[in-house]
């Protein structure tokens, strides 16, 4: 049993899809099982049925207001061309007056995910042999969770795809059956162990993170990227520990892992949201899994010369 794992990352999503489309298309990979967080989540839908371009035309035109209905920071560039965010004021008080738990709401995503995944795919993935998995985080209860689209309704199951999205205290955060659910990043960033619990005997895993540290972080401006850092410095924790985890059980279990990182640093804030670096960050995706195919493929026929 084959499955592909897809981890959290924001808009560096972009990038995971342009490396499966090359799995996809070129390698003509078949996967029995997909598992995504987060971005991942929003991905591996559309990718178990074969529906490359369509996902990556989502995923290459998305905007700050594709995600946002309300969005609680601006972006700034740098005196050096990079971004940074800094608060919007009036936005987040405005919310707050309205009595959200957060700094700014996602509802156009929410919106974005049933305008791009109709309920005749779902129907038919659901219907098929294979089984698409969503990760989330249950704060009330303090436990991940995993949603697999066999056991939810149509409109269940977009819930759960949106849920496993909401990088709180950004995005919204969202009650539904009697808890609060937030990103599943927050517990499972690279969710390996549950691919093979499920029965996965080989797993290509796309973790969109470099493999090795290349950068320190400017110091912070605001609370806001103190936030942000904070938030990535606790996510970067969980990504290594499911990493090791994944590893760890897949060697018990005789299974097979292959890890697909980012050969570089993409960016330092994967909540902006921009349609040319989305874009590039796809095709280069896609031209490092074929590179990475080729080594091994090379790495193979020496080995089997010797």
């Amino acid at each position: 049993m084959k499955a592909l794992v897809i981890s959290g990352g924001g808009s560096k999503g972009a990038f995971a899809g342009g490396v499966a489309q090359y799995l996809l298309e070129d390698l003509r990979q078949e996967y029995d099982l997909f598992v995504g967080t987060s971005t991942g989540s929003l991905l591996i839908s559309h990718l178990a049925l074969h529906k490359v371009e369509k996902i990556k035309e989502i995923y290459t035109s998305v905007n700050q207001q594709s995600i946002f209905s309300t969005c609680p920071f601006v972006i700034k560039k740098t005196k050096y061309g990079g971004k940074e965010i800094a608060i919007n004021h009036f936005t987040v008080l405005r919310n707050f007056l309205k009595g959200s738990k957060t700094f700014g709401e996602s509802h156009n995503l929410r919106a974005l995910i049933e305008e791009t995944f109709t309920e005749a795919e779902f129907n038919e993935l659901k219907q098929g042999p294979k089984e698409i998995v969503v990760t989330v985080s249950n704060l009330s209860l303090n436990q991940v969770e995993y949603k697999s689209i066999n056991d939810f309704s149509y409109s269940d199951f977009l819930d759960w795809i949106w849920i496993s999205c909401n990088y709180v205290p950004f995005m919204s955060l969202v009650k539904k059956d009697g808890c609060e659910y937030a990103d599943g990043g927050f517990g499972s960033m690279v969710p390996i162990e549950e691919a093979i619990h499920r029965g996965a005997t080989e797993v290509d895993v796309i973790i969109l993170e470099t493999d090795v540290t290349y950068y320190n972080r400017l110091p912070v401006k605001n609370v806001f990227s103190l936030l942000t850092s904070i938030h990535s410095f606790m996510l970067d924790r969980v990504e290594k520990q499911n990493i090791r985890i994944g590893k760890f059980v897949a060697a018990n279990k005789n299974a097979i892992i292959n890890l697909y990182y980012t050969p570089t640093v993409l960016t330092t804030n994967s909540l902006v949201f921009n349609k040319k670096d989305m874009s590039l960050w796809w095709e280069q995706g896609f031209s490092y899994a074929k590179l990475k195919n080729k080594e091994l493929n090379e790495t193979k026929v020496e080995e089997a010369s010797e």
